[in-house]
């Protein structure tokens, strides 16, 4: 059984959808959900289906990531993960970081990789006119959204689509994406899954 460490900054939507599918018959089981945000709606949530949470505001540590990084890494080795899921994570690791898990950190992003790697994805569909939008599960890397596709899923963009209407869409392609590929992840298949 493959023990998961799911990092997050916010609601925890994302984390959400891989902790429900991992509760059934999975090769993997959520062990930490850990954000760099004490205030993050997430750990509330992951905290009442009973998973351990851990928080490191990554704040008071200013410009020195490396020095929040070996906090949280302190947190994460605690719970020995084996893998580790960025589920709307929105600090940039540094080399040093993403070198210690290469190879077992995922992370899903709201565009079709290598289209539109940081942020401001769905304006930039819109504003270049595209007729499908979608999202990414790659492996993390020390260059930005650049790491091996390992699934993508797309969805249309519809005439009269804003920023958050295509946002959405996206969103629930997100929560059928990820999950579907941590458990070929997981299970040993690096092969790309295109839903």
């Amino acid at each position: 059984m493959k023990r998961v460490a799911i990092l997050i900054s916010g609601g925890g939507s994302n984390m959400l959808a891989l902790v429900r599918d991992m509760a059934g018959v999975h090769p993997a089981r959520p062990v930490l959900v850990a954000s760099n945000d004490p205030a993050a709606g997430g750990l509330a949530k992951a905290a009442a289906l009973g998973i351990p949470t851990a928080a490191v505001d990554h704040r008071p540590y200013g410009k020195d990531r490396p020095a929040f990084e070996a906090a949280l890494l302190a947190e994460l080795e605690k719970a020995q993960p084996d893998s580790l899921c960025l589920a709307g994570f929105m600090r940039i690791l540094t080399p040093g970081f993403t070198q210690r898990f290469a190879g077992r950190m995922l992370n899903i992003h709201p565009s079709l990789l290598p289209k539109y790697p940081g942020l401001h994805t769905h304006a930039r569909a819109l504003a270049a006119g595209d007729a499908e939008a979608g999202c990414t599960v790659h492996e993390v890397t020390a260059d930005l959204d650049a790491g091996p596709i390992l699934g993508q899923a797309r969805v249309p963009v519809l005439p009269g689509d804003t920023e958050a209407t295509l946002a959405a869409r996206v969103l629930t392609a997100e929560h059928r994406l990820y999950p579907a590929t941590l458990r070929r992840f997981a299970a040993g298949d690096r092969s790309p899954l295109f839903l």
